[in-house]
């Protein structure tokens, strides 16, 4: 969608935006737009021969949500890393706010029949796409971090791509999903029962005057079976891991899921391989994260060890929302690891 933004931030910072048309996202099967814009941050100093951070953001997330404030006295994260900038805590770097959300709320960003390829968009088009623009990141010059489904992101992709991004950070990114997901799944049947089944739930929800920790459940669901259990002969479009009228479990469509379960996918060796190319890995999660992502991040130390995997992993007082002062911590030990060339391809 086409959207024109430009904000001069305290720190000398330039909040904007890219517009990125993909082929990749073109006839995507639910029929999102092609053409989007991703938010932007460049400092003072210009994006030349700098590193390029890309941030992925949580389910539900947006790019325009991005650049919205919560409260009149609450920093929005652009304006947050303008400050670290300026104050000098963290080094100079272009950030890259990825735009890959759909109208169930997000695309975990992978390629699916399901949803659409989200990720072959943002790593073979609109990543190129900004580093060409502003001449920046590269090859060794890429961090991507996210939180949330966001951070799932960051783990996922460095662990599909070898040697795309130099280094990556997720703050309470999804793992563990025979305890995460499951949480939710009574809930999920909940709302599909209040509102009709799932499809019908499906239909009703752009119009639905406020979407609760039920609607969330229902539509979160539904979202990750179209990325993770997609079937296009489906009147879905997906499989779902459990039956709406009963509570049955399906145990044969959960198995798909978690074969993109990080604790998974660490069971790969080449997944394996590419985390060790890695010149940093953060981790953090709440000890009080409503999901439970702190225990499947446990589980994900402690097969990081007997891996003998380095990574940092850090746990704080916290839940799973208002995680924004995490990328205080993360990001100055990302652009830390980051080799001091500055190589652009």
């Amino acid at each position: 969608m086409e959207f024109e933004y430009r904000r001069v931030l305290a720190g000398g910072s330039v909040a904007s935006q890219l517009t990125h048309d993909s082929e990749h996202l073109r006839g995507n099967p639910l029929g999102d737009p092609h053409l989007r814009a991703h938010p932007l941050l460049v400092p003072e100093c210009g994006a030349a021969g700098l590193p390029l951070v890309v941030v992925l953001v949580g389910f539900t997330g947006f790019g325009h949500k991005v650049l919205n404030k919560g409260s009149l006295w609450e920093e929005n994260l652009p304006e947050r890393i303008d400050r670290l900038l300026a104050a000098g805590s963290i080094p100079p770097a272009v950030y890259l706010w990825p735009s890959c959300e759909t109208r169930m709320g997000g695309s975990q960003y992978l390629d699916s029949v399901g949803t659409g390829a989200y990720e072959s968009m943002l790593l073979h088009e609109l990543i190129p796409a900004a580093e060409q623009a502003l001449g920046c990141g590269g090859s060794g010059r890429r961090v991507v971090v996210g939180k949330s489904s966001g951070g799932y992101g960051a783990l996922t992709l460095t662990m599909r791509n070898p040697g795309y991004f130099a280094a990556a950070g997720s703050h309470a990114g999804d793992m563990g999903f025979d305890m995460s997901h499951f949480r939710g799944f009574a809930d999920a049947l909940n709302c599909w029962k209040r509102y009709g089944g799932p499809a019908a739930f499906l239909e009703q929800i752009t119009r639905l005057p406020a979407i609760g920790n039920l609607e969330h459940a229902g539509i979160e669901a539904l979202a990750m079976a179209a990325c993770y259990s997609p079937n296009p002969a489906a009147p879905l479009g997906c499989d779902l891991p459990l039956d709406p009228a009963t509570g049955e479990i399906h145990h044969q469509v959960f198995v798909r899921w978690l074969e993109h379960d990080p604790l998974r996918m660490l069971e790969q060796a080449e997944c394996v391989a590419s985390l060790r190319r890695l010149q940093a890995l953060y981790l953090d999660a709440g000890e009080r994260d409503e999901f439970a992502l702190q225990w499947g991040l446990r589980r994900f130390q402690a097969r990081l060890a007997q891996l003998d995997l380095p990574a940092r992993i850090e746990f704080f007082d916290g839940g799973h929302f208002g995680m924004d002062h995490r990328y205080e911590a993360s990001l100055p030990f990302l652009l830390s690891s980051l080799t001091s060339a500055t190589v652009v391809d």
